[in-house]
């Protein structure tokens, strides 16, 4: 069973099922709890230079964290948020260990699904660059977002509620519109939750289309990495 490390605190709401799901998760399949360590860094921070362009300083500032989770003894790490894959590519040329994407996790779950056009909501960086949508068109998919109003709602709720486990019955309706109008003027069949505050207030029973819970994609991603074997291990059952 190989370490873990998790860049947290993007936000801390979100971190908390990541921590909780893989202990289990993994105790479920092996019958053991994983070794993992959790590098929680600022959101704010994060957020003020992903809306201000600086991905430079993002790269230098999460780097720095996957450093501590490596001098920590982490086999494989991950970002447990979907806006800091912006600068993934780059993370992971500077990282000795391998990352597991989010983004990639939910892109193959959207494809084993069969799913061919599908919505995107997150915060404002998300929404508007391109590295959600690279993965899922060069998998064959559409990947379609809100009108700017609506982006717009949704990024003002991500960062003003659900970052503080602000969970409002209105604001659940209001985006469950915002997804109603996504299959309405644009045909999609699901909807990627591409922020991981998203799964705390969205799911199958309040939206129109199926959701994709990017938290439990990319949890069950993460359990399949811990429990690969390492190079000592294949090894030894050899031997």
């Amino acid at each position: 069973m190989k370490k873990l490390g998790l860049i947290g605190g993007m936000g801390p709401e979100s971190t908390i099922p990541y921590y909780r799901d893989i202990v289990h998760g993994v105790h479920a399949r092996a019958g053991r709890f994983p070794l993992m360590s959790i590098e929680s860094v600022d959101v704010f921070h994060v957020l003020r230079l992903e809306s201000e362009g600086r991905l430079e300083e993002l790269a230098d500032y999460l780097s720095d964290a996957l450093e501590r989770v490596v001098a920590s003894g982490a086999e494989v790490g991950a970002l447990c948020a979907n806006t800091p894959h912006l600068v993934f590519d780059e993370l992971q040329a500077r990282c000795p260990i391998p990352l597991i994407s989010i983004v990639e996790a939910c892109r193959d779950e959207a494809s084993r699904r069969g799913f061919t056009r599908l919505g995107l909501l997150g915060t404002a960086p998300t929404m508007e660059g391109c590295f959600y949508q690279r993965a899922f068109c060069g998998a064959g998919m559409d990947l379609v977002v809100p009108n700017k109003e609506d982006q717009r709602y949704v990024a003002q709720k991500i960062s003003e509620e659900l970052e503080f486990g602000v969970l409002r019955d209105e604001t659940r309706a209001g985006l469950a519109d915002v997804v109603q109008r996504l299959r309405d003027a644009e045909g999609v069949e699901a909807i990627v939750l591409g922020c991981t505050e998203l799964p705390l207030i969205l799911n199958d029973c309040v939206t129109c289309v199926p959701c994709l819970d990017t938290i439990a994609i990319h949890v069950s991603a993460l359990i399949d990495a811990v429990l690969e074997p390492t190079s000592e291990s294949s090894s030894r059952a050899k031997s």
